[in-house]
C-alpha cells in the first residue's frame, strides 16, 4: 500500500463504523494562546473533554497535522540523525464522545491492524494500565495473554493536566526484528526494535484538586497513531521485515528526498554520513515550515515564530553540507503541494505566500551565516587544548549574526566541544540590564525630566498593592470623572478604591488628569499598574494627612479621546493588514499614544506602497461606515473564543476577559478604551512603514487632526514647512501667554520652541523648494533631516491643539457654572430631572465635556445639550446610572431619536452618546420637546 492508500484506508475504515471524518485543525492553535503548536489529534476536541463544548456527532476520525519540537521524545537535534524523529507528523485518530468505549475501540484497532493492513498478529504486543482488568480481558480475546503487559501511571495513564479528565490507556507495539523474536523486556524500553504504533486512551475519570479520581458521567475514547511510523512499518513488511524500517524510505518522504537530490546534485544512500543526515534534516524541516506558514505562522524572534526560525536556520546550516549556499528550501514547497495538496488544500491555496516567506527568511539568514561560521571556525582553531567554546564568542554570534545558542552548541558538539553557557547567560543578562538602565537613566537623548518620569513609572509598578487587589475597580469605560476614597498615598503615588484613570497596559498609555484631594487639585501625570491596581503618578507629593480622604478623580477627557481614536484605529488597521497581507499577520507590539499610534506586526517583507494604500482605504471606509462599538466586558474566556476574537500566543488571559468588536470586521481580546463609533476617528493616515526586527514590520500612523495636518504637509516645500512651523510656534506662544497659569507648558518649554526649529532652517546642498517626492528620488541622504522637521511640525501642531483644548477647558469651566442653573431649573419627570438646552461649544469634544460635567451634577436624571458646530446640529445626551438600571433609559437610543427629527443620526454608550443633524432650524424645537420625549421612553 502507498502512504496515500494507508491514510485513506484508515479514514474509510472508521467511516464504515459511522464516524464523521473531520478535517485537520491548523497547526497554529488559534483558539488556545497557551499552546505553541497543535501537537496532538485531541487538541481540537479539548473543550469536549473539559465539558465546555460539544459537537453534533459522537464519533469522529481524522488525520491531524502536528508539530512537536521539544520534550523527551522530540529533541530537535535528533531529527535527521536518526530515521524516526520528526518536527511535523500526521496523527491518525478516532474518537468517541460518550458513545462507544473500550470494547469497540479495542476490537476495531485489532481489526484494522490485522485484517485490513495485514500486520502479523504474532509480532504485536499490547500494554494496559496495571489495574485495568477490563481492557486486559478484552485484549486476551485476540492475543496470547503473555503478550498483554501491565504498566503504571508513567506509561499507561493519560492526564490532561494536574486536574481534569484522565484515564488509563492501552498501547499496541510491534516487533520489528528480522525474526520477530524480540523479548518482552523491550516493550516500553525505548528500543527501535519494538515500537509503539497506536495508543488508545480511555477517558473515564476526573482528577479532583485533592488528587482523587471521580468517575465521569460520560466516558470517552481518544486514540492516536503516527502516520509516518505506520507507513515505515508497512514498507518494512514488503521485505518480510528483512529491511529495518526507516520513515524516510516510505513514499511520505521519498519525493522530497528526490527533490533535494535534484537541487543539490547529491545522491541519498540512507546512511549516517553528513550528506544523508542533511537530506533527512531538510526533508523533515521543510514539511514543518510549509504547514506552519500555510496556517498563518511566520518566523520571528518570539514564541512559535522563533521555533520556526530555528528550524529554518538549522535546515539552512545543514544545507551547507550539500553545498547549497543560495536559498533553496522554498523550492521544495512545490513537491509537498504535489504530494500532499489534495489532503491538505491549504498549502495549495497559500503556496505563493509560503514560498515568499521561506525565501525571504533564507535570504536574510544567508547574509550572516557564512560570516558567522567563519568566526566560529576561527575561534575553534584558537582554542588549542581547551574543549570549552568561549561564551563571549557564542554571545557575539547570537547578537551580531543571529545564531541561536543551540545552533552554536550543535556546531560545538560536532567538534567535541561544549559552550561556556554560563558566560553566555551572564552577557545576555548584562545586555538586558543595559537596556533597562538606558530607559531609566538614558544618555543624551533623555532629558532629566524624562528620566524622572521613567523612574516614577518604575516606582508605581513596584508599589505594594496586595491589600487592595480584591476591592479595587476600574470605572473608566463609562466615565472620565468619579469620586472614591483614597486607600494609600506615598509621596507622589496614590491608590484609590476605584478610578476612571486607565493604567498603561496593552500598548495604551496611561491616563493623565487631576485628583481633587481635600479641595486641592493635584495634576496626574501618568497612571501605571501594580498587579491589577491602578497607581496614579502625581506632579507633586500628597501630604500624609490625605489618608482616607474622599477624592474626585478627573481624567483629561480630550487626551483620553485622542488615545481612544488611535486605539480603535489600531484594531481596524490590524484587521485591514490581515485582509491585505494575509492571516499570518499578528501583533508583535504596539504603542497607543495621544499623538500617534505605532504597530509592530509579523510579516516577512516590506509592505509595498500599494498595499499600504489598500490598508488605508479599508480603514477609512470602516470609519465612514460609522460602525458602533460592541464592548463585551467580563465574559467567560470560552465564550470569547467561540466569538472568534483574535488572541495572541504568550498573552495571559484570565477566566473572564473583555472583547472589543466593530461589526464583523474586527474582534479582539482587549482591555483598552475605545471610541463609541468608528466615525469618531475622523481620518486615518499611515506615516511610515519599516522594519523593527527580523520578520517584524512597524507602521506609525495618525488619526483625526494629526492625520489631516500630515496630509496638509505633503505638498509643501521644505521652506514652506519651516514657515508653517513658525506659524504654529507663534500660535502656541500666544495662547500660552493668554492662558497664564492654566497653560499646559512651562515658560521655558513654550519660549524654547523656536530654538529647536532653527537647526532645521537650512539643509546644506538642498534647494529650499524641494518637495518630499523629489527628496525621495534625488536627496535620499537628507531624507532623515526632512522627516525630522516633519515630526517636529506634527509635534507643534499637537501642542497647538493642546493649547486650544486648554482654552476650551477654561471656557467650559465658565459654562459649567451655568449648568448648575440648568439643573436647578430642570423639568421633573417621574421623580427624576430632565435638562435640555442649547449651549455654546467650539467642537464636539467641548460639547462632550459639557455633557460629562452635566452628568456629574445630575443626581438622578437625563440631559440633552445641543450646539451648532460647523453649520450642523450637534447633540450630546447623558443618563445617570440609576435610570439606566431602573428605567431602561439608554443615551444612545435617546439621542438617536432626537437626531432623527433633525434629519441626522448617532449613538453611543448607555451613559453618554452623541449625534448630529443637518436641520439646525429645528434644533430649538427638539430641545424644548425633550422632556416630553423622555416621558414616553421611561419604562
Amino acid at each position: 500500500m502507498t502512504s496515500r492508500e494507508i491514510r485513506q484506508s484508515f479514514l474509510d475504515f472508521f467511516r464504515s463504523k459511522q464516524h464523521t471524518i473531520v478535517p485537520s485543525a491548523p497547526v497554529i492553535p488559534h483558539g488556545d494562546p497557551t499552546l505553541l503548536f497543535t501537537n496532538a489529534g485531541m487538541n481540537q476536541f479539548k473543550e469536549i473533554f473539559l465539558g465546555t463544548g460539544k459537537r453534533d456527532y459522537t464519533r469522529a476520525a481524522d488525520t491531524q497535522k502536528c508539530i512537536r519540537v521539544s520534550g523527551k521524545h522530540n529533541d530537535l537535534e535528533e531529527v535527521g540523525r536518526d530515521t524516526y524523529h520528526h518536527t511535523l507528523f500526521e496523527m491518525l485518530g478516532n474518537w468517541s464522545f460518550g458513545d462507544y468505549y473500550k470494547k469497540e475501540a479495542i476490537e476495531w484497532a485489532w481489526e484494522l491492524l490485522t485484517e485490513v493492513w495485514k500486520m502479523p498478529k504474532e509480532r504485536l504486543w499490547v500494554t494496559v494500565y496495571k489495574t485495568d482488568d477490563e481492557a486486559a480481558k478484552l485484549w486476551e480475546r485476540f492475543i496470547d495473554p503473555s503478550r498483554v503487559l501491565r504498566f503504571g501511571e508513567k506509561e499507561n495513564f493519560w492526564e490532561m493536566g494536574d486536574t481534569g479528565p484522565c484515564g488509563p490507556c492501552s498501547e499496541i507495539h510491534i516487533d520489528l526484528t528480522q525474526r520477530g523474536d524480540a523479548p518482552a523486556a523491550l516493550v516500553n524500553a525505548g528500543s527501535p526494535e519494538l515500537i509503539e504504533i497506536w495508543n488508545l486512551v480511555f477517558i473515564q475519570y476526573n482528577r479532583e484538586a485533592d488528587g482523587s479520581l471521580k468517575e465521569l458521567p460520560a466516558k470517552h475514547v481518544d486514540t492516536g497513531m503516527g502516520f509516518e511510523r505506520v507507513c515505515a512499518v508497512m514498507e518494512s513488511m514488503k521485505s518480510g521485515f528483512r529491511k529495518f524500517p526507516s520513515n524516510y524510505d516510505s513514499d511520505v518522504f521519498t519525493p522530497l528526498i528526490g527533490a533535494i537530490s535534484a537541487v543539490s546534485g547529491k545522491e541519498y544512500k540512507a546512511s549516517h554520513t553528513d550528506t544523508d543526515v542533511a537530506m533527512r534534516v531538510v526533508a523533515d524541516h521543510i514539511r514543518a515550515l510549509t504547514f506552519a506558514v500555510g496556517d498563518g505562522a511566520i518566523p520571528s524572534n518570539e514564541g512559535r515564530g522563533y521555533v520556526l526560525r530555528r528550524i529554518l536556520r538549522r535546515a539552512a546550516r545543514w544545507g551547507r553540507k550539500l553545498d547549497l549556499r543560495e536559498p533553496f528550501q522554498y523550492r521544495l514547497v512545490q513537491t509537498l503541494v504535489d504530494t500532499m495538496g489534495d489532503v491538505f488544500p491549504e498549502i495549495v491555496q497559500h503556496q505563493a505566500h509560503i514560498e515568499r516567506v521561506i525565501k525571504s527568511e533564507e535570504e536574510s539568514f544567508n547574509q550572516t551565516l557564512d560570516r558567522g561560521l567563519e568566526i566560529f571556525e576561527q575561534s575553534v582553531s584558537g582554542l588549542k587544548q581547551s574543549k570549552v567554546f568561549p561564551g563571549e564568542v557564542a554571545f557575539k554570534l547570537y547578537d551580531t549574526f543571529g545564531f541561536p545558542l543551540d545552533l552554536t552548541q550543535l556546531l560545538c558538539t560536532e567538534k567535541g566541544l561544549t559552550v561556556d553557557a554560563a558566560t553566555f547567560s551572564k552577557l545576555m543578562e548584562e545586555q538586558r540590564e543595559r537596556s533597562r538602565e538606558s530607559k531609566l537613566h538614558g544618555g543624551t537623548d533623555v532629558s532629566e525630566q524624562e528620566r524622572i518620569a521613567l523612574q516614577s513609572k518604575e516606582n508605581a509598578r513596584q508599589f505594594g498593592t496586595d491589600a487592595y487587589e480584591k476591592g479595587f475597580s476600574f470605572v473608566g469605560y463609562d466615565m472620565t470623572e468619579a469620586a472614591a476614597p483614597l486607600l494609600a498615598a506615598e509621596r507622589n503615588l496614590v491608590v484609590l478604591a476605584s478610578t476612571p484613570f486607565y493604567a498603561e497596559s496593552g500598548g495604551q498609555q496611561g491616563d493623565s488628569g487631576e485628583l481633587i484631594i481635600n479641595g486641592t487639585a493635584y495634576p496626574v501625570l501618568d497612571t501605571q499598574k501594580s498587579g491589577r491596581v491602578h497607581v496614579h503618578i502625581l506632579g507633586s507629593d500628597v501630604p500624609p494627612a490625605a489618608g482616607g480622604a474622599a477624592v474626585t478623580a478627573r481624567v483629561d477627557a480630550a487626551r483620553r479621546t485622542a488615545i481612544m481614536r488611535n486605539h480603535t484605529a489600531t484594531h481596524l488597521m490590524h484587521a485591514a493588514l490581515r485582509q491585505v497581507l494575509g492571516a499570518h499577520v499578528h501583533q508583535a507590539g504596539s504603542l497607543v499614544a495621544r499623538e500617534h499610534l505605532r504597530f509592530d506586526f509579523a510579516h516577512f517583507a516590506k509592505v509595498s506602497d500599494a498595499e499600504l494604500q489598500a490598508v488605508e482605504a479599508i480603514v477609512n471606509e470602516r470609519i465612514t461606515e460609522n460602525i458602533a462599538l460592541q464592548h463585551h466586558r467580563n465574559i467567560p474566556f470560552d465564550e470569547a473564543k467561540k466569538m472568534g476574537a483574535l488572541m495572541f500566543f504568550g498573552d495571559k488571559y484570565g477566566d473572564r476577559v473583555n472583547v472589543v468588536q466593530f461589526g464583523e470586521f474586527s474582534k479582539e481580546f482587549c482591555g483598552g478604551t475605545h471610541v463609541s463609533t468608528t466615525a469618531e476617528i475622523g481620518y486615518f493616515k499611515v506615516r511610515t512603514e519599516g522594519s523593527s526586527a527580523s520578520g517584524v514590520r512597524r507602521i506609525e500612523a495618525l488619526t483625526h487632526g494629526g492625520a489631516l495636518e500630515y496630509l496638509s504637509l505633503q505638498n509643501k516645500t521644505y521652506r514652506e514647512r519651516v514657515e508653517h512651523a513658525y506659524d504654529l510656534i507663534d500660535a502656541v506662544q500666544a495662547m500660552h501667554a493668554e492662558l497664564g497659569a492654566a497653560s499646559p507648558f512651562t515658560n521655558e518649554e513654550a519660549l524654547g520652541l523656536d530654538t529647536k526649529l532653527r537647526k532645521y532652517e537650512d539643509i546644506p546642498d538642498l534647494p529650499a523648494s524641494v518637495t518630499m517626492g523629489e527628496m525621495k528620488r534625488q536627496f535620499a541622504d537628507q531624507l532623515a533631516r526632512f522627516q525630522a522637521l516633519e515630526s517636529y511640525i506634527l509635534e507643534l501642531a499637537e501642542k497647538k491643539r493642546l493649547a486650544e483644548k486648554e482654552k476650551a477647558k477654561a471656557a467650559l469651566q465658565s459654562a459649567s457654572g451655568d449648568l448648575d442653573a440648568l439643573v436647578k431649573d430642570g423639568a421633573p419627570v417621574n421623580g427624576f430631572t430632565v435638562v435640555s438646552a442649547v449651549v455654546p461649544a467650539a467642537d464636539m469634544e467641548a460639547l462632550k465635556s459639557l455633557g460629562d460635567a452635566l452628568r456629574s451634577k445630575l443626581r438622578s436624571g437625563v440631559g440633552l445639550l445641543a450646539a451648532v458646530i460647523d453649520d450642523k446640529a450637534a447633540l450630546v445626551c447623558v443618563v445617570t446610572d440609576d435610570l439606566i438600571a431602573s428605567k431602561n433609559l439608554q443615551a444612545g437610543r435617546i439621542v438617536g431619536a432626537v437626531a432623527k427629527s433633525l434629519n441626522g443620526g448617532g449613538g453611543g454608550k448607555p451613559h453618554l452618546a452623541t449625534a448630529g443633524g443637518r436641520d439646525t432650524a429645528k434644533m430649538g424645537d427638539a430641545v424644548r420637546a425633550f422632556p416630553d420625549l423622555i416621558k414616553t421612553m421611561a419604562v
